[in-house]
């Protein structure tokens, strides 16, 4: 190239980059002030980003001896974890934080040149990746026990207010001797009720006073003739006297409430009822107590859920025997003790359920809550009689006809399953398998809006249609009176509490 051409071309190169923009538009760049958000994270991460690059380096320089390097590296990691502390926002950080992660940036770009080798460094951050796997899959274990745990232990105000009313239940003295006397006329003027066929029956089976009294007290509230209602509550023998005690104390009048001890059902023994000797076996007891058992924390957190008391309690099993229960009546609404009725539940004997015998609300969505979610279609008992895609339903609010039950012989059909089922081959414990098999093809889908369900494990419930059920439904684990509750769930059930009950007054005055 001739000296001119050279010269020409220099004077072009020279005007382009004077012309030249170095600034790209809605680019983020934390070093400049105007791209500055205090509700913005980026710094954050970018020092996370750094401290992971600084551990890889510092475990390469260790393994080749570069100790000073090794020396700085450490030093900027813990400085920089210092800055961060628990900050999630750019604006909680440490003042400090930009000059360590310029700091940090500078002794990462010693690293890079002494140390980098593409193949080592992808080792080495595989060998990381599996390690946070490996930990993120122990604290899920870890959580995942320690919520069961949670949810399985009875609060201590919870603790207090049953003891509270065992005592009074067995002292009866001064204004509790009085409250016994009007109960026991209540009780002989309310004993036509509990058979008759007009009036509006409810079958709560509970051994936890305060989640029953909500229960009543909700549908009374909202009833439009609560004089109409009567409540059939079953309890075990722990906690009749403190049940007992609450309903002569805190009568829903005028509605009615029976409390009845399940040790009192002469015909519930073992040689009759197949799930009561398995409750008892030794075999079902390894299976929730012994460490070994596949169920354990160390082996997986996928039946852990199945660990707990509720499963080895009769009460959660009555439900396939409301003939033996109820003889008389011919329907009657079978209600959960973790859910609010927040509207008049009526209508729903008027409900023409078209021969069926359990009216429920349908859980299915697209491919969640189907058969084939609860029961193990691979064994050839489930897969030749029933559909996997079949829509699941919602025990904690069924309408049951009681004629048509016996018609059918429901409690046969589900003693059949449930004694092919003794070694948990065909679905695991709980009720509702045994219940969608029991009726299968023999539940009448009730509109969406009398049950709504997910307040105990779902925070994305629409608020909306919580607020336009008839009943809402605190199934899982985040149960509302306890600590683990959904806090913006917490008021549809508390507004039920009787705080004016001196007993809860008492127990739960430590919580305020």
């Amino acid at each position: 190239m001739d000296k001119e051409a050279e010269l020409q071309l220099r004077n072009a190169a020279t005007n382009s980059s004077r012309n030249f923009d170095n600034k790209v538009k809605v680019s983020y760049n934390i070093w400049r002030q105007e791209f500055h958000h205090t509700n913005t994270d980026s710094t954050v991460k970018l020092m996370i980003d750094q401290i992971i690059m600084a551990k890889v380096y510092a475990t390469i320089a260790r393994s080749q001896n570069e100790t000073d390097l090794f020396a700085s590296l450490m030093k900027c990691i813990k400085e920089s974890k210092a800055a961060i502390g628990d900050a999630h926002m750019d604006s909680e950080l440490d003042s400090s934080a930009l000059e360590r992660a310029k700091a940090m940036g500078h002794v990462l770009s010693s690293a890079r040149d002494v140390l980098y080798n593409s193949d080592e460094v992808s080792r080495r951050l595989r060998v990381m990746l599996q390690s946070a796997e490996l930990n993120i899959d122990t604290a899920k274990k870890q959580n995942t026990f320690l919520v069961q745990h949670a949810a399985k232990t009875v609060p201590m105000p919870l603790h207090c207010l049953h003891m509270q009313l065992i005592t009074d239940y067995h002292l009866r003295d001064g204004v509790i001797k009085e409250y016994f006397q009007a109960a026991a006329l209540k009780d002989e003027e309310d004993k036509a009720k509990l058979e008759d066929r007009s009036l509006y029956h409810y079958a709560i089976f509970s051994d936890n006073v305060l989640a029953a009294s909500v229960v009543v007290r909700s549908t009374v509230t909202n009833a439009k003739e609560p004089n109409k209602h009567v409540f059939h509550i079953v309890t075990d023998k722990l906690n009749f006297a403190a049940m007992k005690m609450w309903f002569i104390s805190h009568s829903p009048r005028p509605a009615t409430v029976h409390v009845e001890n399940i040790d009192n059902f002469k015909w519930l023994n073992s040689s009759y009822c197949l799930v009561m000797r398995q409750l008892e076996s030794a075999r079902l007891k390894e299976f929730y107590f012994k460490a070994h058992d596949p169920s354990s924390l160390s082996d997986g957190t996928e039946n852990l859920k199945y660990r707990n008391p509720k499963y080895l309690s009769m009460l959660n099993h009555l439900r396939f025997y409301m003939p033996e229960i109820h003889p008389k009546l011919d329907k009657i609404l079978f209600l959960d003790d973790d859910v609010v009725v927040q509207k008049d539940l009526t209508p729903l004997w008027d409900v023409d359920l078209k021969g069926m015998v359990n009216g429920a609300v349908e859980t299915c969505k697209e491919s969640f809550h189907r058969f084939d979610t609860y029961l193990n279609f691979s064994h050839p008992k489930i897969s030749e009689n029933f559909d996997p895609r079949a829509c699941g339903w919602a025990f904690g609010m069924n309408m049951f006809d009681l004629k048509e039950w016996k018609k059918r012989n429901i409690t046969g059909i589900y003693h059949y399953w449930q004694n092919l089922n003794e070694d948990r081959k065909l679905w695991k414990l709980g009720t509702l398998p045994p219940g969608l098999i029991t009726f299968y093809n023999l539940t009448h889908p009730l509109d969406h809006t009398w049950h709504v369900l997910g307040l105990g494990y779902d925070p994305a419930v629409d608020i909306t249609e919580i607020e336009n059920a008839a009943v809402v439904h605190y199934n899982g684990n985040y149960k509302p009176w306890l600590d683990l509750a959904v806090s913006k769930y917490k008021a549809y059930w508390s507004k039920y509490v009787d705080v004016d009950s001196s007993h809860i007054r008492h127990c739960y005055a430590s919580k305020q």
